[in-house]
């Protein structure tokens, strides 16, 4: 089964931050967001496509328990925490965090003219009491030009260990590029069409700025229709550890 929202259907969040302002499209509930059929895929849990204005940024504050990921699309994200340690990044890079018992943080656009983007998703940990900690990954785009790169996993090798059972693609997927991918049994697929075009997912089009959510399906066959950068989050739908979360 596939399920496609477009950008119309995603809910629109926006307001002040420290030194600026955000707006964003938010695909799950989160912070006054509620919507009983979007509450969580499988082990993702929140997926937020997020602008800060020139300069801005979102203030430190709190946060416990999630797996999270930060991909970079546009702009200088500097992420920093309650130490001051931290890193920065530039469109295409990906960053893991693993908040466990705590952290504090701030993330930054670290430039005065231009927006940031950024897409920012929280994954349920396998377990509790995990360390925080972070790391970062910066790949070329011809690493992920016309075909799939996995940048973070539990179980499969990836540059960034994700402590959840989800595996993290990117792709730049030039017009009429096709992939193909396999999906595990007991697993599902989202996949977002960024920006540069729309995707066709085994006959099905996704937007730009749109995604869809697909289990049940086996294998999928990708499809660019523009020059189109893309994110496939490969998720386990029966972890046993989805229940104490969800």
């Amino acid at each position: 089964m596939i399920t496609i929202r477009g950008p119309s259907k995603l809910y629109r969040a926006g307001g002040p931050t420290k030194r600026g302002s955000f707006e964003g499209l938010w695909h799950f509930s989160f912070d006054m967001y509620r919507d009983p059929k979007w509450v969580n895929f499988g082990t993702l849990r929140v997926f937020n496509d997020d602008t800060i204005s020139p300069g801005g940024e979102w203030g430190i504050h709190p946060h416990r328990r999630n797996e999270v990921l930060t991909y970079v699309m546009k702009g200088e994200f500097t992420h920093e925490d309650e130490h001051g340690v931290g890193g920065t990044m530039m469109k295409g890079a990906m960053q893991h965090t693993t908040v466990g018992t705590g952290m504090w943080h701030n993330e930054i656009n670290g430039r005065k003219s231009e927006e940031m983007r950024f897409i920012q998703m929280w994954f349920f940990p396998v377990e509790e009491g995990l360390t925080p900690s972070y790391s970062q990954v910066n790949p070329v785009k011809k690493d992920r030009t016309n075909r799939l790169l996995l940048l973070a996993s539990m179980n499969k090798d990836a540059p960034l260990k994700i402590m959840s059972d989800a595996n993290a693609y990117v792709s730049y997927l030039e017009d009429s590029h096709s992939i193909v991918f396999d999906v595990q049994k007991g697993w599902g697929v989202y996949l977002a069409a960024l920006e540069g075009g729309s995707l066709e997912v085994n006959g099905e089009r996704i937007p730009e700025r749109g995604a869809a959510r697909i289990e049940n399906v086996e294998a999928l066959r990708i499809r660019a229709m523009g020059n189109v950068e893309l994110l496939l989050l490969e998720v386990s739908l029966t972890a046993p550890y989805i229940s104490r979360y969800a």
